[in-house]
């Protein structure tokens, strides 16, 4: 595998100095090429492929956390083209932005104000009622488990969290780190089959921010298709993209059963 800057970041150390009260673009994109194979997908990856995915994913978290004005790091992989990816070789990125995301500002507050509340973590008190509830458990092993979220926003929409509560990549021990990557293939393979075709995703790391509001976050991966069926996709129209809220035509605990059944 490699990891090199992006041609064309959206964000970049060589960004101009801010004119007129601008901030500029600093930060860095790169891209991780999982494999040589150009027909190769994260799904068709052996173990040791997966575990310097693994460790790439955490030595660059580690790396670009230290760079000057990085508030956080986001490691993630677009797939297919329905979400718009135009170069198939198998590859996902990683941007260091100068901000703290806006769906990670947001993330934050409401476990902050859970934890006012209850005096309980939002993110552990998630993970231990789907672990309980179990209808909604996808597939699990001992440190990790991947679950359909009660409130799915996707048709097809896996949360991955591991046991421990960790802020990012880079604190995942070397057991935790080994014991993600058979799980995470598992529920990739279950998505390729559910209907056939491969299936068209977004699969993103939610890390702390570099600097602040580190212990309320909680390392998980989030990972989502807008396939909802062999032959249609689920478009943001108007509820969702000028309102912000989803509808979603399949229940969760329905999503969680066929991708239990998928293998």
């Amino acid at each position: 595998m490699a990891v090199f800057e992006n041609r064309f970041p959206s964000y970049s150390g060589r960004a101009p100095l801010e004119l007129d009260g601008v901030t500029p673009g600093l930060g860095r994109c790169e891209v991780v090429c999982f494999s040589p194979d150009h027909d190769a997908s994260f799904a068709t990856l052996d173990p040791a492929q997966v575990a310097t995915v693994m460790e790439a994913w955490a030595d660059r978290t580690a790396e670009l956390s230290t760079l000057p004005g990085v508030e956080q790091v986001f490691c993630f992989e677009n797939r297919g083209a329905e979400i718009g990816v135009t170069l198939a070789h198998p590859h996902g990125q990683i941007y260091a932005y100068p901000f703290v995301t806006p769906r990670t500002e947001r993330m934050l507050q409401v476990a902050r104000a859970h934890r006012e509340e209850t005096g309980g973590d939002l993110f552990a008190d998630v993970l231990a009622a789907e672990r309980a509830a179990e209808v909604r458990v996808v597939a699990a092993n001992e440190l990790w488990t991947a679950f359909v979220p009660e409130a799915a926003r996707w048709p097809f929409e896996v949360h991955l969290f591991p046991h421990r509560k960790v802020p990012d990549l880079n604190a995942l021990s070397a057991e935790e780190r080994a014991a993600f990557g058979p799980l995470y293939v598992d529920v990739l393979r279950r998505l390729d089959r559910l209907f056939g075709v491969p299936m068209p995703y977004v699969s993103a790391w939610h890390q702390a921010p570099v600097s602040t509001d580190r212990d309320l976050a909680y390392l998980h991966l989030q990972l989502f298709s807008s396939r909802r069926a062999a032959g249609k996709l689920k478009y943001l129209a108007g509820s969702e993209a000028a309102m912000g809220a989803f509808v979603n035509d399949i229940y969760p605990e329905e999503a969680a059963r066929r991708l239990r059944a998928a293998l």
